[in-house]
Protein backbone atom coordinates (compact mmCIF):
# COMPACT_ATOMS: atom_id res chain seq x y z
CA UNK A 1 0.00 0.00 0.00
CA UNK A 2 1.31 3.40 -0.87
CA UNK A 3 0.55 6.05 1.53
CA UNK A 4 -1.74 8.20 -0.94
CA UNK A 5 -3.92 5.35 -0.75
CA UNK A 6 -3.88 5.05 3.19
CA UNK A 7 -4.44 8.96 3.48
CA UNK A 8 -7.06 8.40 1.14
CA UNK A 9 -8.77 5.87 3.07
CA UNK A 10 -8.70 7.57 5.87
CA UNK A 11 -10.31 10.91 4.40
CA UNK A 12 -13.70 8.40 3.16
CA UNK A 13 -14.08 7.15 6.53
CA UNK A 14 -14.23 10.45 7.96
CA UNK A 15 -17.21 12.75 8.50
CA UNK A 16 -16.28 15.29 6.00
CA UNK A 17 -19.39 16.67 4.46
CA UNK A 18 -17.14 16.90 0.57
CA UNK A 19 -16.49 13.55 0.66
CA UNK A 20 -18.72 12.03 -2.26
CA UNK A 21 -18.08 14.65 -4.29
CA UNK A 22 -15.46 13.64 -7.24
CA UNK A 23 -11.94 14.47 -6.48
CA UNK A 24 -12.48 15.30 -2.85
CA UNK A 25 -9.84 12.91 -1.13
CA UNK A 26 -7.62 14.60 -3.49
CA UNK A 27 -8.40 18.20 -2.94
CA UNK A 28 -8.22 17.69 1.13
CA UNK A 29 -4.99 15.17 0.71
CA UNK A 30 -3.27 17.73 -1.08
CA UNK A 31 -2.47 19.92 1.49
CA UNK A 32 -1.91 17.22 4.35
CA UNK A 33 0.54 15.74 2.02
CA UNK A 34 2.60 19.59 1.27
CA UNK A 35 2.76 19.68 5.21
CA UNK A 36 3.93 16.42 5.88
CA UNK A 37 6.90 17.05 3.15
CA UNK A 38 7.63 20.12 4.60
CA UNK A 39 8.06 18.98 7.78
CA UNK A 40 10.01 15.97 6.87
CA UNK A 41 12.09 18.14 4.48
CA UNK A 42 13.18 20.77 7.39
CA UNK A 43 14.70 17.62 9.41
CA UNK A 44 17.31 16.54 6.46
CA UNK A 45 20.12 16.68 7.83
CA UNK A 46 22.75 19.26 5.74
CA UNK A 47 24.87 17.56 2.89
CA UNK A 48 28.13 18.98 4.38
CA UNK A 49 27.86 16.53 7.59
CA UNK A 50 29.75 13.22 7.10
CA UNK A 51 28.19 11.35 9.79
CA UNK A 52 27.27 7.78 10.15
CA UNK A 53 24.30 9.27 12.28
CA UNK A 54 23.58 11.80 9.60
CA UNK A 55 23.31 9.93 6.47
CA UNK A 56 21.14 7.00 8.08
CA UNK A 57 18.71 9.85 9.11
CA UNK A 58 18.82 11.12 5.39
CA UNK A 59 18.43 7.99 3.98
CA UNK A 60 15.08 7.40 6.64
CA UNK A 61 14.00 11.11 5.55
CA UNK A 62 14.29 10.02 1.81
CA UNK A 63 12.59 7.21 2.25
CA UNK A 64 9.69 8.89 4.07
CA UNK A 65 9.75 11.69 1.80
CA UNK A 66 9.35 8.95 -1.09
CA UNK A 67 6.46 6.95 0.66
CA UNK A 68 4.39 10.47 0.97
CA UNK A 69 4.78 11.17 -2.20
CA UNK A 70 4.08 7.88 -3.31
CA UNK A 71 7.09 7.12 -5.30
CA UNK A 72 7.31 4.33 -2.79
CA UNK A 73 5.28 1.39 -0.85
CA UNK A 74 4.54 1.78 2.72
CA UNK A 75 6.48 -0.73 4.86
CA UNK A 76 4.09 -4.14 6.04
CA UNK A 77 1.79 -2.76 8.90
Amino acid sequence: MKFPELLFAAIQRSEIPLRFEPGAEEAVAQPVTEMLQAWIAAHLPGSESQSEFDAGYRSLALRLLAEVEGASELPPM
